[in-house]
């Protein structure tokens, strides 16, 4: 584990956190173009909302230098503190380690990657979101 962040979680245990916390966020780190097409994790159930925050914007996918300062903004905004739970989900859990690492960077205390990200790995017939991940575990999402 890299210890530049709390650690790794499921998405099973990302889910069971932001439900029982009630200052645990979800960061989803993935391009505006993958919440479009791909889809997003729904919070509604547990009246929460999933915070949108490129790591990398397309269709340059170029990192944004100022992804912590402007998360973190966003963060105080909403009255979340550098102690709450934080979990970044990406596809498939690469960015969302950047994104942690960051924010701990940043200041943040509790950044937690969610593994296999919201599609996970692909499986034997090259398709991701049936092997491990956000939409494998059978937690909610939708898609435009």
């Amino acid at each position: 584990m890299d210890k530049s962040y709390r650690g790794d979680v499921t998405a099973s245990t990302c889910w069971s956190a932001l439900s029982e916390t009630e200052d645990a966020v979800l960061v989803d780190v993935r391009t505006s173009a993958e919440w479009t097409y791909v889809g997003l994790p729904q919070l509604g159930p547990i009246g929460k909302s999933v915070v949108l925050a490129e790591w990398q914007s397309f269709p340059s996918m170029a990192v944004d230098p100022a992804f912590a300062p402007k998360l973190a903004e966003r963060l105080d905004a909403a009255g979340i503190g550098k102690a709450a739970p934080i979990y970044f989900l990406c596809r498939s859990g690469v960015r969302s380690i950047a994104g942690a690492v960051a924010m701990t960077a940043f200041g943040y205390e509790n950044c937690f990657n969610v593994l296999n990200g919201f599609e996970g790995p692909p499986d034997e017939e090259g398709h991701r979101g049936r092997k491990a991940g956000w939409k494998a575990e059978g937690l909610p999402w939708s898609q435009n």
